[in-house]
């Protein structure tokens, strides 16, 4: 039965976060985009959001029907109660590059605004419950697992390796193997933890391993972009980035930027022992490799 906007005092984002947890997996997958592009939804269309979603136009209304709005305009028309007025960011800029002649100019105007808009989310991402509890975890797991598939296995590597700074007992997923022995077969579940990074065109890999693991009782978490359906279901927590910026290829920056700001809540979640382990690290590099400028130091004396 339908909610009446009238009667109904949830604003528009309560409602597609209840829509987000219940009903068919294609109304759960509308909820989980506009959630997760909610700062976009004025420039959207119901034909623009049917196609990045991949549903028919019949479905978005039908979705809009379902959780109390008479159509996709009427959504739109309640969602000055949940955004609100928003100053524009750097907005002399952004003015400055808006009255740019030529095409590119455009592109570069658009993209500035689309990217910039993708932080200020990756920041209200850390402001969220699944964020703490991610980190906490990420701090405290005797075992944390990365994985990362196809052009988003750099954005794995590099975020494991920030984190073995802060921390011991973190490992990058070997690819090689083919049958992910060390994720699915070694340790405890309760010691493990499992960190994903993933985009469209999504590696299968990613969610049989992503399955496999929740099903053996380990934790996962999932960074991906917005346009994932899939890992809602499979992950306890699934952060989703902005990745289209105007540009040919989507950019998986934004997943790089929330790894950084990730590792530096762990790292303050550790405290002083993770800068005793910083300073170790940094002690045995500069004896066995070194840095520019700095004198060789004996591992032990």
């Amino acid at each position: 039965m339908t909610a009446d906007p009238a009667s109904d005092p949830q604003p528009l984002r309560a409602r597609l976060a209840r829509a987000a947890e219940a009903g068919p997996p294609s109304m759960r997958m509308i909820a989980r985009f506009m959630l997760a592009q909610f700062q976009d939804l004025p420039f959207e269309t119901a034909a623009t959001l049917a196609a990045k979603v991949e549903l028919s136009e019949v479905s978005i209304g039908r979705f809009c029907r379902a959780i109390g709005y008479a159509n996709f305009k009427d959504l739109k028309d309640h969602l000055k109660d949940d955004i609100g007025d928003q100053p524009w960011l750097i907005k002399d800029r952004l003015d400055a590059l808006r009255r740019a002649p030529g095409q590119r100019e455009e592109r570069l105007s658009q993209g500035l605004e689309a990217e910039i808009a993708g932080l200020v989310g990756v920041y209200e991402l850390a402001r969220t419950p699944d964020w703490q509890r991610a980190v906490t975890r990420f701090a405290s797991a005797p075992r944390v697992l990365v994985a990362g598939f196809q052009t988003e296995r750099g954005l794995a590597q590099y975020f494991a390796a920030q984190m073995q700074y802060v921390r011991p007992g973190v490992q990058l997923v070997d690819l090689s193997t083919g049958n992910f022995a060390e994720v699915l077969a070694e340790g405890s579940p309760e010691g493990s933890c499992l960190a994903i990074f993933e985009a469209r065109r999504y590696s299968r890999q990613a969610l049989v391993l992503a399955r496999e693991a929740r099903a053996r009782g380990i934790a996962v978490t999932i960074f991906t972009d917005r346009y994932c359906s899939w890992g809602a279901e499979l992950a306890d927590e699934l952060f989703m980035v902005a990745t289209q910026f105007n540009q040919f290829w989507d950019s998986t920056a934004h997943l790089g930027l929330l790894g950084n700001l990730l590792i530096n809540d762990i790292f303050l979640a550790l405290g002083e022992g993770a800068e005793t382990r910083l300073n170790d690290i940094a002690r045995l590099y500069g004896a066995f490799t070194g840095h520019v400028g700095n004198p060789l130091t004996p591992v032990a004396h």
